[in-house]
């Protein structure tokens, strides 16, 4: 299979990482955004941008609150995908897999190296539900800086979510839209990669 240059290597979590590292010299703003996507109870889809948060050896980590409609969904159905974009590479990578909570060490260790106000707004946000007005969510998290303190803890309904793939797509642009592409798939999360060359 004539796959170098760009696409070289067996690894599509160190090939993500690479293209990652190259995104963040050239996209202005968030290069690590993914539009995540969920089905909620009766299949109808939904989707969103989140930040990846870590590239692991075998899975992707993202956080979020777990009474949120995205983790609810997730929860649900035990499987999410997300899209990587990065307009100024015109690559994109794709991701299908099967998910599982982060609520350990990982999760402390993130939630503790965000701004204060970041982790007490997670506190004080009731994720995805009616909100009066934001003069309200200010003032709750005025009151929770003087009932948690200057180190809160992380809380129990908030962490993060690993997705472990069995399909990840690697796209780059190519002349008159004769785009390359190359799919790593697998049939359980601890099976062998197989890798294919796809049309554009």
């Amino acid at each position: 299979m004539d796959r170098g240059g760009i696409f070289a290597g067996d690894d599509p979590f160190a090939l993500t990482r690479s293209w990652l590292a190259e995104a963040e010299r050239t996209e202005p703003n968030d290069p690590n955004a993914i539009a995540l996507a969920s089905v909620d109870a009766g299949g109808m889809p939904n989707a969103r941008m989140v930040l990846l948060k870590d590239i692991e050896d075998d899975a992707f980590v993202f956080y979020t609150n777990y009474s949120s409609k995205k983790a609810q969904e997730i929860e649900g159905a035990g499987k999410a995908a997300f899209v990587m974009h990065w307009k100024t590479l015109r690559r994109q990578i794709r991701v299908r897999g099967v998910t599982e909570r982060e609520e350990g060490q990982k999760a402390d260790e993130y939630y503790a190296s965000r701004s204060l106000k970041s982790r007490l707004g997670a506190w004080a946000s009731q994720q995805s539900q009616p909100l009066s007005s934001r003069e309200h969510l200010m003032a709750e998290v005025a009151k929770l800086t003087l009932t948690k303190g200057m180190n809160p803890a992380r809380p129990s309904f908030w962490g993060g979510i690993r997705i472990r793939p069995l399909e990840i797509e690697f796209w780059a642009d190519g002349a008159f839209r004769l785009h390359d592409r190359f799919r790593w798939t697998r049939d359980a999360v601890q099976d062998p990669w197989e890798i294919h060359r796809l049309n554009p």
